[in-house]
């Protein structure tokens, strides 16, 4: 009976939409972060009778057919690229992403991941890191008499000290930008990887290039609605449950079938 099957498909459907609101509804408070959504087709159709098929008995036709779909499976759980809102921290080394991009950071093993999370911090070197401890490219260093720092929204880095009236100029944060920012690879950690359906990353100063500027001082928000997920949550749950009475149905005509004397 392909009852059971296709119930069984629109269960684990509904199981992996489950999941993926959870994921959001755990990350309501992380930094940058991007709302997810499983999307979902149809399988393939079993064709009893081709829809255009000449009817033999009187050579008209079929204008329909017979297709029996056979379920549903998970094609993609893309991210909902959205600018979540600036909230204000007061910290010198805070930086809200306004706009497109990413910072890019330096991995252990060399490779290059890429963030939106700017709570930065630094090392007893005076390096700013990633709140992992990921280098910030390109490499800055705050000099340890320094009194206070400044970033513009070009990601210029300007060091105060006790004895100069003028700024000093420590360096210059970048911004990196991609083609198709949906197909990076997320690895936890706020971070993310360069694929090739990302396309290339394209490193320019903020504000350029259609990318965004920096905000000194202001961390981005999650950009996950709750009212929306929690309404996601209630038709996954009713999805689920529909797709649990097919399959007790099913059950209930194969049991009257056997019955049968």
């Amino acid at each position: 009976m392909r009852a059971l099957r296709i119930a069984a498909a629109g269960m684990a459907a509904q199981q992996t939409r489950v999941e993926v609101i959870s994921n959001n509804l755990a990350n309501m408070s992380t930094t940058g972060y991007n709302t997810r959504r499983a999307e979902f087709a149809d399988l393939h159709y079993q064709q009893m009778q081709r829809p255009g098929t000449i009817n033999a008995s009187d050579g008209t036709v079929l204008p329909t057919g017979v297709q029996l779909g056979l379920g549903v499976r998970p094609t993609s759980v893309s991210v909902m690229l959205s600018q979540g809102s600036l909230a204000a921290t007061g910290g010198d080394l805070d930086l809200g992403i306004e706009g497109n991009g990413y910072l890019e950071v330096t991995l252990p093993d060399g490779r290059a991941a890429f963030t939106r999370d700017g709570g930065l911090k630094r090392t007893g070197d005076g390096l700013i890191v990633t709140s992992d401890g990921y280098p910030v490219v390109p490499d800055i260093t705050i000099p340890s008499d320094a009194r206070s720092i400044s970033i513009n929204s070009e990601g210029e880095v300007y060091a105060y000290f006790a004895d100069q009236v003028e700024p000093q100029l420590l360096g210059q944060f970048t911004l990196s930008g991609f083609t198709n920012p949906k197909g990076l690879e997320a690895i936890g950690s706020n971070l993310f990887l360069e694929t090739p359906a990302s396309g290339p990353s394209t490193t320019t100063t903020p504000g350029q290039d259609g990318l965004g500027v920096l905000r000194q001082g202001y961390l981005e928000d999650s950009s996950v609605d709750p009212v929306r997920e929690i309404t996601d949550l209630i038709k996954a749950q009713r999805g689920y449950e529909l797709n649990s009475k097919v399959i007790s149905a099913a059950d209930q005509m194969l049991g009257a079938m056997v019955q049968i004397r």
